[in-house]
């Protein structure tokens, strides 16, 4: 079939003339309507935003004394007075013409000039995809013929030297046919992508016409429409699984572990006890994943997360035991604290659990600050000396059971009936500290500046961020966290905690970052990934257990994850570049 016929059995295409002429009726009725709403704004919204800017604009000049400046002040709040009551006036007339507006758009911008472009889009896709067949059928021919014709002139060429030169053109040959390929693939996605932008075009333009009508000030609906509308235009499935790729895998095999625990257990795992149960044993993580968060965004780690969780729940476990306590410190006497306010028992293990960790994780922070020596190394050396310190004070005692009464304090489970599922008050602390940290991150000096310095610590520099100022305090802030952390792992696991307590929770935490979108490179992440991939992480492991997988395999399985994780921010990272 030829470009000719093909055209003809297709829509014919919209002329420009003819899409000006579909659009002339709207235009001239929307402008009609806006020129009234506009006219009613004039001494009303239009004036109070003047006014406004004016009484801002005399605050700020210092050249006005302060006598005058409130005499000016003073008048224009008259005017501004008067400008509100317009204001009031006009509201409902500005009102009823807006509605009358966005009624007729409703009724005519689809119908009579909207699909019709839609229409014409799909209609210059599908030629333009039959050109590009077209196209790429011809590119091959004429390659082949010119294959042939090289190829039969090197067969009856007879002069070595002569027919080297030419296997070199037969050879380039190739490569020619390739980018002229590939100049007509890139060709076609641009006209494609035109065509794309036009279609998109089409929807905004209807929304500039709302915009002007409704001063920026667009409803709910409106507001849904455009970021369907945007999220639809942006959307790119190679991005879009390169994003959520390893969340859509991970949630997959938790669906499917949730089919197979009925026929296997006996009993559904997707249950709200169970649910309220993750959730419980995610929230001690979350403060964990949250001070590891801090350091892989400056391009770091830590390793001395366990040894922090066993050194802080086995301080709160030595205070709140009932009776004399099974760990002798440092082989000194029995230790009791029964004679102590229930208070004292709450409030002075979790500040000495906040000093310690935030000691120990200062210490690994100013040699990592102060001698460019790597997270890796610096928290290492934290992790030996904390296990080693610690097993040797303890001698690796277990600490028993805690004052259940303590316990209840602290973390206490909301019951509204006895037949009801408890509710564990411990998911609020995990709450209250996304909130904090999210505020820090996003709402203060110094959570920018930890941004600026993952991302790019030498420009931080210059730009005059103090490195080290920032890096000690994401160090103090992630030592703060583990405290409380491994207070509250206390808590929930109700006693029984040792110097060993909390081995292998680093790679639980780093993993639920690295899942959750926090990048190894630095400067790239949000707390709400890091909160998901402890929600997820913690989901898949209580699964595994719930299921009787075996906890080598869970090693496996959560290793595989750690790589998946990093080799898709590493992908990410390299196509930025």
């Amino acid at each position: 079939m030829s470009q000719n016929e093909t055209a003809a059995t297709l829509a014919p295409i919209l002329t420009s003339e003819q899409k000006d002429a579909m659009l002339k009726p709207i235009d001239d009725t929307i402008d009609a309507i806006q020129k009234k709403i506009n006219a009613l704004r004039v001494n009303g919204v239009d004036k109070v935003t003047a006014i406004n800017e004016e009484i801002k604009s005399v605050k700020k000049n210092k050249e006005l004394d302060e006598t005058t400046r409130n005499k000016i002040i003073q008048k224009d709040n008259i005017l501004l007075e008067d400008a509100k009551k317009v204001v009031q006036q006009n509201k409902e007339k500005i009102s009823a013409l807006i509605k009358e507006a966005e009624t007729y758009l409703s009724q005519h911008y689809a119908i009579d000039y909207q699909n019709h472009i839609k229409a014409d889009v799909e209609n210059r896709k599908n030629l333009l995809n039959q050109e590009h067949v077209a196209e790429l059928a011809k590119l091959k021919d004429e390659h082949l013929s010119s294959l042939a014709q090289l190829q039969g002139e090197v067969d009856a060429c007879t002069d070595e030297k002569e027919k080297a030169e030419k296997q070199s053109i037969l050879k380039n040959e190739n490569y020619i046919y390739k980018n002229r390929v590939y100049d007509s693939k890139l060709s076609y996605q641009k006209k494609m992508q035109a065509l794309k932008d036009e279609k998109h075009e089409a929807f905004l333009y209807k929304y500039h016409l709302i915009d002007l009508l409704r001063n920026s000030r667009f409803t709910i609906s409106q507001q849904i429409a455009q970021k369907a509308e945007n999220y639809g235009y942006n959307f790119s499935a190679k991005q879009f699984l390169l994003k959520n790729g390893l969340y859509i895998a991970i949630i997959t095999v938790f669906l499917v572990f949730c089919i197979m625990a009925p026929i296997q257990q006996g009993t559904a795992l997707l249950t709200w006890k169970n649910i309220l149960q993750i959730l419980s044993n995610a929230s001690p993580r979350v403060f964990l994943a949250l001070g590891v968060a801090g350091l892989i965004l400056l391009a770091g780690t830590d390793l001395s997360i366990g040894r922090m969780v066993g050194l802080a729940t086995t301080i709160t476990a030595i205070f709140w035991h009932e009776g004399n306590n099974s760990i002798h410190l440092f082989g000194g006497g029995y230790l009791n604290f029964d004679a102590w306010p229930d208070f004292a028992r709450i409030i002075v293990p979790l500040i000495i659990c906040i000093l310690v960790c935030s000691f120990f994780s200062c210490l690994a922070g100013f040699f990592t600050a102060r001698f460019k020596m790597h997270p890796f190394i610096s928290t290492m050396a934290n992790m030996l000396i904390i296990f080693g310190l610690w097993f040797y004070a303890t001698q690796g005692t277990n600490s028993g059971g805690v004052k259940t009464s303590l316990v209840n304090l602290v973390t206490p489970v909301i019951k509204l009936n006895e037949d009801s599922v408890g509710f564990p008050t411990i998911i609020l602390w995990a709450i209250a500290c996304v909130a904090v940290v999210w505020f820090i991150w996003n709402k203060t000096k110094f959570g920018k500046n930890m941004y600026a310095v993952g991302g790019n610590p030498e420009a931080a520099s210059v730009s005059g961020i103090s490195v080290f100022w920032v890096t000690m305090g994401v160090f103090a802030m992630a030592g703060v966290l583990y405290g409380i952390g491994g207070f509250l792992e206390c808590s929930r696991a109700q006693g029984s905690a040792s110097a060993a307590y909390g081995s292998g929770w680093e790679t639980d935490a780093i993993a639920a970052c690295v899942v959750g979108g926090i990048s190894f490179n630095g400067g790239i992440g949000k707390i709400s990934g890091a909160v998901a991939g402890v929600v997820i992480f913690t989901a898949l492991t209580y699964a595994l257990t719930y299921l009787n997988i075996d906890t080598n395999i869970q090693y496996v399985i959560k290793g595989i994850i750690i790589l998946a994780a990093v080799t898709m921010d590493s992908l990410k990272y390299l196509k930025k570049k």
